[in-house]
C-alpha cells in the first residue's frame, strides 16, 4: 500500500538521509565502508570475482575509524566478521587486522594482537597475517618483530592442547613465504605445556629427536597420544609401502595434506583418504577420484559417495549451497579439469546423486524473510560461461531464481529484456523446467531499470531488487539508480537493489555512496555470502 504525501518527506528509516533531490538514499558511514571491505576487500558498492590487490587506498575508512580513536571498535567488528563467518574472502579481515596492529594508537594495537588467535583460525591465516604486517612495515613506518607480536604468535600455539597444535601445524606446514619454524624462531616461544613442548621441538629438530628425548620416559596417556601422531606423520614421508600408507590413515587419520605425491598415485590410498573425507573436499574430488579408477562403476566406494551426497545432516553441516552442488555437477559431467591433463568418464549414478544432492540443498538455506523481486534477462549473451565459475549465465541465473522461490515465502519472479514479464518459477519446478520458462520468453535490448517501473506500477512491495544479467547494459530512458529512488519514494519502501552482471569484469550501476545497492562482477562461491550479508543489512 502507498503511503500518504505527509509521510513521503520523512526518512524511511534511521538509516537513511534525504540526498540534494531530495529523495531518499541509505547513508553510507566509514563503519559501513569497513564491512565492506571486511567482507570482500573493497569499500566501495561493487563485488568483484577477480583477485584485487589490498592495499591502504582500498581501506581508507578502515585508517580514518583508527585515527579518529575508534580502533577498538574496528577490531571487535574483525572479530565478529571472522566469528560469525560473513567474509567472501579471508585476506580483508587479515589485512585490517595487521593494520589495526601497526597503526600508532596503543590501545588498537593491543586489542588486535588480542584477537590474533581468534581471527587466525587456521596456521595459513596466521602466515598471511605476519606477510602482510611485513608488506605494512614500510609505508607504516613501523617495526614488525616487536615483544607484541612475538607474545600474540606465542599465544596461538601456547593457546592449544598439544595434540591441536600437532594437527594444525603437521597439515598447514607453510604459506606466503613462512613456515613454523620461522615463526616459533623469530618469537622465541616458550612452549606453556608438555603438549606444545613436543611440537615444537618436532618442527624445529626433526622426530628424531623428539623420539630420542621421550623413548624411556613414563608419559601421560595423552603424550603418548601425540608421539604416537608425530610418529605416524614422519613415518607416511619415509614409506613407499601401500598398506603401510592406508594403516596410517586409517590409524591416526592422516589426511592428503600429509602424504607425498607419489602416495596419491594409488588408488587404494584414495580409497582410505575417502572414508572421512569432508562433504566439501569430495565434491572438488570427485573427477580425480573418478579418473584414478578409485570411483569404478557399481563399486562400494561409488555407493559411499553417492549415500553422502544425499545425506542431509552433512550437507547442511558443509553449509553446501545449491550453487556448490550444481557447479560440481557441471565440472564432473564434463569429464575433464579445467587446468591440467586430467580426464574422466562420469560415472551415471554419481551423476544421479549429485542432481539429488542439489534439490536436498535447497533445504539447508536460510531464508532472510524479505519481500524480494528477482529479474532474470532473457536476452541471447545469457549463454556465456560467467565469470569466475564453470556455468552459464542463465544456468545461474535460474539457481538464483530457485533459491528464490523455495526459501522465501514473499517473492516476484520476473524476466525481462526490452519489456518486463512474470516469469512462472514455482518451489516444485526442477532446474530444466525453469530454463525452459526462461527460454520461451522472447528477447530483446536489455534495461535493468525494468523491474523497479513494474514494481512501483503494479504496486509490488518488495525490500530487495536483484538483477542477474550477463553484462551492465540498460537500454531504457531511467537510469536503474534513479528507478530505485522513485521506486522508495513513491511506496515508502527502502528498498535494495543487487545487480550482478555476471561477465562482466566491472561496472557502475550501484551509486557508491547509497548502501542499498550494490554491484557484483561475476558470480562465485564468495558472491554468494555477499549477497546475503547485504540483503541481511550486515554490509
Amino acid at each position: 500500500m502507498m503511503e500518504d504525501e505527509a509521510n513521503q518527506v520523512q526518512p524511511l528509516n534511521e538509516m537513511q538521509v534525504p540526498n540534494s533531490d531530495s529523495d531518499y538514499v541509505w547513508h553510507v558511514t566509514d563503519m559501513n565502508r569497513l564491512h565492506r571491505f571486511l567482507c570482500f576487500g573493497s569499500e566501495g558498492g561493487t563485488y568483484c570475482v577477480k583477485e584485487q590487490r589490498l592495499g591502504f587506498e582500498s581501506a581508507a575508512a578502515l585508517m580514518r575509524l583508527v585515527e579518529e580513536g575508534r580502533g577498538c571498535e574496528v577490531v571487535q567488528e574483525i572479530k565478529t566478521f571472522s566469528q560469525e563467518g560473513r567474509t567472501a574472502k579471508q585476506e580483508p579481515l587479515l589485512f585490517a587486522l595487521a593494520i589495526c596492529s601497526q597503526c600508532s594508537d596503543a590501545k588498537t594495537k593491543q586489542a588486535a594482537f588480542k584477537a590474533v588467535p581468534e581471527v587466525c583460525c587456521v596456521p595459513t591465516h596466521l602466515f598471511t597475517f605476519i606477510q602482510f604486517k611485513k608488506d605494512l612495515k614500510e609505508g607504516m613506518k613501523c617495526g614488525m618483530w616487536g615483544r607484541a607480536l612475538r607474545k600474540a604468535v606465542a599465544d596461538w600455539y601456547n593457546g592449544k592442547n598439544g595434540m591441536a597444535v600437532a594437527l594444525a601445524v603437521t597439515k598447514y606446514k607453510q604459506r606466503s613465504g613462512w613456515s613454523h619454524k620461522d615463526l616459533l624462531r623469530l618469537s622465541h616461544l616458550k612452549p606453556a605445556s608438555e603438549g606444545v613442548a613436543i611440537v615444537t621441538k618436532y618442527i624445529t629438530k626433526g622426530w628424531k629427536d623428539v623420539q630420542e628425548a621421550y623413548k624411556d620416559k613414563a608419559v601421560s596417556a595423552e603424550t603418548e597420544k601425540l608421539l604416537k601422531y608425530l610418529e605416524a606423520v614422519d613415518r607416511v614421508k619415509h614409506t613407499k609401502d601401500e598398506l603401510e600408507v592406508i594403516h596410517l590413515i586409517e590409524e591416526y587419520g592422516l589426511v592428503r595434506e600429509h602424504l607425498l605425491t607419489n602416495h596419491l598415485k594409488s588408488k587404494e590410498v584414495w580409497k582410505a583418504l575417502l572414508k572421512d573425507m569432508p562433504i566439501s573436499v569430495l565434491l572438488r574430488n570427485l573427477g580425480k577420484m573418478t579418473a584414478n579408477s578409485v570411483l569404478e562403476p557399481r563399486s562400494s566406494e561409488v555407493a559411499i559417495v553417492c549415500e553422502r551426497l544425499r545425506n542431509e545432516k552433512l550437507l547442511k553441516k558443509g553449509r553446501i549451497h545449491p550453487f556448490h552442488v550444481w557447479v560440481a555437477l557441471e565440472t564432473y559431467k564434463s569429464g575433464h579439469g579445467s587446468r591440467g591433463k586430467l580426464w574422466w568418464r562420469p560415472d551415471e549414478d554419481i551423476l544421479e546423486a549429485l542432481d539429488a544432492s542439489f534439490y536436498k540443498t535447497f533445504e539447508t538455506v536460510e531464508p532472510t524473510g524479505k519481500r524480494f523481486v528477482v529479474a532474470v534477462d532473457v536476452s541471447a549473451s545469457m549463454t556465456q560461461k560467467v565469470l569466475g565459475s564453470v556455468l552459464n549465465a542463465n544456468t545461474v541465473a535460474a539457481i538464483m531464481c530457485m533459491v528464490v522461490a523455495r526459501t522465501e515465502k514473499d517473492s516476484h519472479i520476473v524476466a525481462f529484456s526490452h519489456e518486463l514479464v512474470p516469469c512462472p518459477v514455482t518451489a516444485d519446478m526442477t532446474l530444466p523446467q525453469v530454463l525452459v520458462k526462461m527460454y520461451e520468453i522472447p528477447m530483446g535490448t536489455t534495461d535493468c531499470s525494468l523491474p523497479m517501473i513494474w514494481a512501483q506500477k503494479t504496486q509490488t512491495a518488495a525490500d530487495v531488487f536483484i538483477v542477474f544479467t550477463d553484462n551492465e547494459t540498460f537500454a531504457g530512458n531511467t537510469r536503474p539508480a534513479t528507478a530505485l529512488r522513485e521506486y522508495r519514494e513513491k511506496m515508502g519502501i527502502p528498498a535494495k537493489l543487487i545487480v550482478c552482471g555476471m561477465t562482466s569484469n566491472g561496472f557502475t550501476i550501484a551509486d557508491p555512496d547509497d548502501r542499498g545497492m550494490l554491484d557484483i562482477c561475476g558470480f562465485d562461491a564468495g558472491a554468494l555470502d555477499v549477497i546475503r550479508n547485504f540483503i541481511l543489512d550486515l554490509i
